[in-house]
């Protein structure tokens, strides 16, 4: 699961190997308590959860800051994790991807993360493969519209079918606690970006539905027409609505919104979430 601050470590010892990109054994790898033990349902862990005395205000714990930090060049370095090599970010840019979010809770917590920093699971972080250490980054849950920011400061997930590891403080804010994992947009935050949400939550509206079984309906007959689109149902204050998203720009949604309503003759809203 994670690859704490021996990464870091190995990276230092390395760094003077100016060959082939780092090749690291797998002492952190194969030890037994380093390794996820992954469920079929409920938290990602086994045995992992909140810790015996959690705070009582969780859902009030303000999200993570964007800072200018130095990134620490030594966990910023090509690494081998699980038989595949990683290639981090070496300076901050532009990033947005989506995939499966995973969380990490009182298992790690206490431990050292990839940056050195101690893993507090009632923290605004998260863990990711090769995001650059440490940054900022805005994940949003795409099946409720619900978005925190976190930092950067620990390696993993190491599954193919993982996108980013949160903290469980992250996780519990975006609703993504009972399944264990869920499908998230991750974007980076450069400096100065932070309140600039009208770049980074664009979706389009194609309906909005008091039924769920409504809104399912319209999305069933409509699947086929708009495929590449990938609509999704998404439900908040007991109204469901079907969208599409997120898009980088208004243009970039007018102009999908234009392609949209000549495929179904529905003329889509622009939403910001």
């Amino acid at each position: 699961m994670k690859t704490t601050f021996f990464l870091c470590i190995a990276a230092v010892i390395l760094a003077g190997c100016a060959s082939a990109p780092v090749q690291r054994p797998a002492p952190v790898v194969k030890a037994p308590s380093s390794q996820p033990h992954y469920s079929k349902g409920g938290g990602y862990y086994l045995d992992d959860g909140p810790g015996e005395n959690p705070p009582s205000d969780i859902a009030s714990i303000p999200d993570a800051i964007p800072r200018n930090e130095s990134l620490i060049a030594a966990c910023n370095r090509p690494y081998t994790a699980m038989g595949k090599t990683y290639y981090p970010e070496t300076r901050l840019k532009p990033y947005r991807s989506t995939g499966v979010a995973s969380w990490y809770g009182r298992r790690y917590n206490g431990q050292k993360t990839s940056s050195g920093e101690t893993y507090d699971m009632y923290a605004m972080t998260a863990a990711h493969p090769t995001l650059p250490i440490p940054s900022y980054a805005k994940v949003t849950n795409l099946s409720n519209g619900k978005c925190v920011i976190v930092k950067i400061n620990d390696r993993g997930p190491f599954r193919s079918d993982r996108l980013i590891d949160l903290s469980y403080t992250a996780a519990y804010k975006l609703g993504l606690l009972k399944n264990g994992s869920t499908k998230v947009e991750v974007r980076s935050i450069l400096p100065g970006e932070r309140g600039e949400e009208d770049a980074s939550s664009l979706y389009l509206q194609l309906g909005a539905f008091s039924d769920r079984g409504h809104a399912q309906h319209f999305l069933d007959i409509h699947r086929t027409q708009l495929e590449g689109f990938s609509p999704e149902i998404v439900g908040a204050g007991g109204l469901y609505r079907v969208h599409v998203g997120p898009y980088a720009s208004k243009t970039e949604a007018s102009n999908a919104a234009g392609k949209i309503a000549q495929l179904i003759d529905i003329t889509p809203v622009i939403t910001a979430q």
